[in-house]
């Protein structure tokens, strides 16, 4: 029997891809963004607490209260911009789970969604199996800047969302605020919502300001912010993330989110709404990943590799320009097979694969790994 693969052009990962390969020839893994150390014994000690406690059963389907009372806590301390805890904010079965749900509850057959390339893979498979059409704008290595011209001459009536992702993954650079306000003016007399993608809220450098659609109010009328708990707290694997909109959004999202996850682990749930109650466990989070990004940069500084330095995330670009003209990818497994470090290729994430020459290396790691690696790119 044969099927209509309703994507038929979506195999398996980049990220699957070079992990696999990293653990076949026992390489040092900074493809894949994930940390390799160990989340705060206090917060996994508080989930063994709820797990004790008897939070073992179905959560509320919109998630902990406390969870939420948190979260908007945190959105006014930080932004000071109010989300109502009741109606307003979801938690999520993780970020990615958040932004397909906002993409399911909103796209039709053939609503055009503007996204930003180099974008994250999530993006584009939601959009086409819910039968929209992505619209493209293509940055450019290695400043990534956004040419608002070009941007207006794409959005049109059919426009239905606009996903921007700021601290940007791949790419490590942020929206400023010229970029926001910007946006606001191109969206403020459409129907078009903004799906603010806000994970590296917290992982931001030099400074900056993180500058989130709740801070314009226009904006924060029509968006939603999706964020993860899991880059936040050191904890991927817990796949535990929230999503904030104003009511008459958020109805629409938990329409959808009833049927395709209901609700989200409990335990860690009633656990972050307690550690959320201590702002210090993410305000120091920038200075945290900082220190290691400013080690990685000083230790390859006199490297055949050029880059600029990661405004927010935990990846660094680096321009490989200057050791081979072969193509990323090629070069990605090259760096893994023959000199033993995994990174991540980011044609992948481009127009019709565009090749910048520029691998992505994930710096959430011990220093001792840190240390290792640049030690790699200095011999090459």
């Amino acid at each position: 029997m044969k099927h209509l693969s309703k994507l038929p052009n979506v195999g398996t990962t980049i990220f699957s891809v070079m992990s696999a390969l990293a653990n076949k020839h026992d390489a040092i893994n900074m493809s894949q963004g994930f940390p390799n150390f160990k989340s705060d014994k206090n917060l996994i000690d508080l989930v063994s607490q709820a797990m004790c406690s008897g939070y073992n059963q179905y959560a509320p389907m919109p998630g902990n209260m406390e969870l939420r009372e948190a979260i908007a806590k945190k959105m006014d301390l930080l932004y000071n911009s109010t989300y109502n805890p009741e109606d307003e904010i979801t938690i999520t079965a993780g970020a990615t789970q958040a932004i397909y749900t906002i993409i399911s509850a909103f796209i039709k057959p053939k609503d055009e969604v503007i996204i930003f390339r180099p974008a994250y893979d999530c993006y584009e498979p939601a959009i086409e199996i819910n039968g929209g059409k992505t619209i493209s704008i293509q940055l450019t290595a290695p400043n990534y800047t956004i040419d608002w011209d070009e941007v207006e001459s794409k959005f049109s009536s059919k426009t239905k969302m606009i996903i921007i992702n700021t601290p940007q993954n791949p790419s490590g650079t942020v929206f400023s605020n010229a970029n926001m306000l910007a946006l606001q003016k191109l969206t403020q007399d459409s129907n078009c919502i903004v799906l603010s993608d806000e994970v590296y809220e917290h992982i931001i450098y030099d400074g900056l300001q993180h500058q989130s659609v709740c801070r314009f109010s226009n904006l924060k009328s029509r968006s939603f912010i999706t964020a993860s708990f899991g880059k936040t707290f050191h904890n991927t694997g817990w796949k535990v993330g929230y999503c904030c909109a104003p009511k008459t959004l958020m109805s629409e999202f938990r329409k959808v989110h009833q049927f395709n996850v209901f609700s989200v682990n409990s335990p860690m749930q009633k656990a972050l709404a307690d550690y959320l109650k201590e702002p210090s466990n993410y305000l120091n989070l920038s200075e945290f990943y900082q220190a290691k990004r400013d080690l990685f940069l000083s230790l390859i500084k006199h490297s055949r590799f050029k880059f600029k330095p990661a405004k927010g995330t935990y990846f660094q670009v680096l321009d490989f320009s200057k050791i081979t003209q072969v193509g990323d990818v090629e070069f990605a497994k090259q760096l893994t097979v023959e000199y033993g470090l995994a990174s991540i290729p980011l044609s992948v994430f481009n127009n019709n694969n565009r090749d910048d020459k520029v691998l992505r290396f994930c710096f959430a790691k011990t220093d001792e790994t840190i240390k290792k690696a640049a030690a790699i790119l200095n011999s090459i």
